[in-house]
């Protein structure tokens, strides 16, 4: 990329495809998102996005070309596209709304289909089948597991306070299985960790980190101070969804270029100088 100010220094971000520090952002949900407003977004900040992804099933309510429109133009970008965790509302409607579920979504291009279970109980096993189901159509699971059921759907906090939540561990074996079945990422949901919580119960992502490795987990993170303790916590380089428009907020903190009190000039990475030629290396 061509960035404008180039001789003013910003922390080393990997280009994509990166394996780390990797953006997911919000698609259509809370406002529509047509391809001008798509445009606009990947035009200005594209380089920085690795995944848009829908939510609430809303490709469900969209005309079908309009779909494929929104994908062609994140893959001009090379930004991924998941379904998001629709799929748990599938579920519900038998295996044969499955398997056609995820034919139309290789159709249409998806890259990424998002396997949820915040509303519902389904057996790991099951889960595990159809991460496998999603790998063998080509396209790349990413299970997402939490700690809070109920979660999604910006269901009320006193709601899932009454439901009570389950132990990490639970979460991280199943997340292990899922990995084992060749998913592509897990996606770590925000109830009862950052979200709708009296107190952000920060163990819950060391735990994550600690057994997992910081490559394989993201973590929703959708509001800034959420976003930001990731960052002050992990680096530039772990993996976190967000909403479309905290974008350039994100990636401000990410390069290390503003912040808030508590990152402003925090947030830095470090190469290493090249040796000079016929210098010894590290090792002499």
């Amino acid at each position: 990329m061509d960035r404008a100010f180039p001789f003013l220094a910003t922390n080393d971000r990997p280009l994509k495809p990166r394996t780390r520090g990797i953006t997911e952002i919000r698609g259509p949900y809370y406002t529509p998102m047509g391809p001008r407003y798509l445009q606009d977004v990947l035009e200005t900040m594209g380089a920085y996005v690795d995944a848009l992804k829908f939510a609430g099933g809303s490709f469900s309510l969209m005309p079908r070309e309009a779909v494929r429109a929104l994908i062609e133009h994140c893959h001009r970008y090379d930004v991924l596209v998941s379904t998001g965790g629709f799929i748990e509302r599938v579920v519900t409607q038998g295996p044969r709304a499955v398997r056609r579920y995820i034919d139309e979504c290789a159709a249409l291009g998806f890259d990424i289909v998002e396997i949820s279970s915040g509303f519902i109980t389904i057996p790991t096993d099951d889960w595990v089948r159809l991460v496998k189901d999603v790998q063998a159509a080509g396209l790349r699971a990413k299970p997402e597991v939490g700690i809070q059921f109920g979660a999604g759907g910006a269901t009320a906090a006193a709601e899932l306070a009454a439901e009570g939540t389950r132990a990490p561990e639970w979460a991280i074996a199943q997340a292990r299985r899922f990995l084992d079945a060749g998913a592509y990422m897990i996606m770590v949901e925000s109830e009862g960790i950052t979200e709708s919580v009296e107190s952000w119960r920060t163990d819950v992502p060391a735990k994550f980190v600690d057994a997992l490795g910081l490559e394989r987990v993201m973590f929703e993170a959708a509001e800034p101070d959420v976003f930001a303790w990731y960052i002050k916590n992990y680096g530039p380089e772990v993996n976190l969804f967000v909403d479309h428009s905290q974008i350039v907020q994100l990636e401000c903190l990410r390069s290390g270029i503003w912040g808030t009190k508590g990152l402003w000039g925090r947030v830095v990475t470090y190469k290493g100088a090249d040796p000079a030629p016929g210098a010894p290396d590290a090792d002499g």
